[in-house]
């Protein structure tokens, strides 16, 4: 019988606390970032008790500077 492979599990968990800790980090400041989320191209309707909200260009914005910086971590 084979035995389960412990230390690319374990180098996975660890990984993956690091991501979720992370992200707490990002949500924690998220609001004292100035005009994160209030970019041009971020749409916003507002109807009488209804609030669409999507950050567009800020989810571009964040996408390409995570690719910059997972770039940066395989170099």
């Amino acid at each position: 019988m084979e035995q389960f492979p412990t230390e690319p599990f374990g180098k996975m968990l660890m990984f993956l606390g690091g991501v979720i800790f992370l992200v707490g980090l990002l949500l924690a400041f998220l609001g004292k970032i100035p005009y994160l989320g209030q970019l041009p191209g971020d749409i916003v309707i507002r109807k009488k008790n209804f609030t669409f909200y999507f950050p567009l260009t800020t989810i571009i914005l964040l996408n390409l500077i995570l690719i910059l910086i997972s770039y940066l971590f395989r170099k």
